[in-house]
């Protein structure tokens, strides 16, 4: 009986065998053009829907990544916190914010009655200046054809340049400025919120994300959300470090020089040092305008100070940071800035070095390295 299975079941198993060779027979070519096709259209159609989902939501999708950022720096500063106190996650937190808020207000406190008074005392020497500059131009053929060349805005000769014109523009710039930043002051509202809650559960959140993803690719969706998360703290935590030192550095020198507001003004060159590159100029020219409302010596020493500070900045701040930080390419960086303020206006602008600094991380870590043979 033995002998019998044994021999019975050797037919059985060449046949398996000349089945097993026939499904490996080459497939039929215009099977694999079609799924070829089919994979292509598959791409297409998800790289035109994630375009047209960022042109359209854009903006929410700016306050969603705001409120990314600012729960992966609190939860962060908790965990911070938590290791070295030894308290709950939820009353580390309560701590940070507590902390931040302190040292918000503080500043508002102590350097808000000043900034009304020198905003007033600003507003009147630029108005002055303006018309100084204004006069100077139209002295020489170079400067007629300037103004004749400005925009409307900037008081060029298409608007006649009277008093009225004047105080007109300036009159529906401020009531613009004073819409926009209650626009502003309600999304911030929005950020700081959504932050908070993100902070005080993000596993729940992220679980959430993850159970959109098909099963087969959660694994691979969580590393990267991880990658992600990793690297907008360390991009977070060097570029604090560079906004601390130029902040210190331009209060320290706008005291020295004697120049009024040296510690709001320290302040804002550092917040706007948050922008690589293009935040040095944003931060310089409230300072450089205020100096120059003070005197034209004390404009140039500010236009110097911030000329060192930028020097040192970039050449000993930045390479010292970045060894322990994110590195990204200065091309990429300023390239990502125009990309992304070009689309979503300046939310993209101020966001666009943390988001491509993810961005750059997760594709890193998507995509294979390249080999020896295939680098330039």
């Amino acid at each position: 009986m033995p002998s019998i299975a044994v021999t019975d079941s050797q037919p059985a198993t060449s046949e398996e065998k000349r089945e097993s060779q026939h499904d490996t027979s080459p497939t039929d070519p215009r099977a694999e053009q079609l799924a070829k096709i089919h994979t292509l259209l598959q791409r297409t159609i998800l790289l035109t829907a994630v375009i047209l989902s960022i042109w359209l939501l854009g903006p929410v999708l700016m306050v969603v990544f705001a409120a990314t950022l600012l729960a992966v720096i609190l939860h962060n500063l908790a965990t911070l916190a938590q290791r070295w106190i030894k308290l709950p996650y939820w009353l580390a937190l309560s701590l940070v914010v507590v902390i931040l808020l302190t040292a918000f207000g503080g500043l508002i406190w102590s350097s808000g009655p000043t900034i009304a008074e020198q905003a007033t005392r600003l507003r009147v020497a630029l108005t002055t200046q303006a018309y100084a500059v204004r006069t100077q131009l139209g002295t020489s053929e170079f400067g007629r054809t300037l103004l004749d060349h400005l925009p409307q805005a900037l008081g060029g000769n298409q608007t006649g340049g009277g008093t009225d014109g004047m105080g007109s523009r300036i009159a529906g710039s401020m009531t613009g400025v004073l819409s926009s930043a209650f626009g502003a002051v309600g999304t911030l509202a929005v950020i700081l919120i959504a932050g908070l809650y993100f902070a005080l559960s993000p596993t729940l959140y992220v679980n959430g994300l993850l159970r959109l993803f098909p099963i087969a690719h959660r694994p691979t969706a969580r590393e990267l959300l991880l990658v992600a998360g990793r690297t907008l703290w360390a991009w977070t935590a060097g570029q604090a470090l560079d906004m601390f030192v130029v902040g210190v550095l331009s209060a320290l020198g706008l005291w020295f020089i004697g120049v009024p507001l040296a510690l709001a003004l320290g302040v804002v060159a550092g917040l706007a040092n948050f922008i690589p590159y293009i935040g040095a100029f944003i931060g310089a020219i409230p300072a450089i305008l205020l100096g120059l409302s003070v005197g034209t010596r004390e404009g140039l020493m500010v236009l110097a100070l911030y000329t060192a500070i930028q020097f040192f900045e970039g050449n000993v701040m930045a390479p010292l940071i970045q060894r322990h930080a994110v590195q990204m390419p200065p091309g990429v960086t300023i390239l990502s800035q125009t990309v992304f303020g070009t689309i979503l206006g300046l939310p993209g602008l101020i966001l666009a070095s943390p988001l491509t600094a993810a961005l750059l991380a997760v594709m890193d870590r998507a995509s294979p390295p390249l080999k020896d043979s295939d680098r330039v």
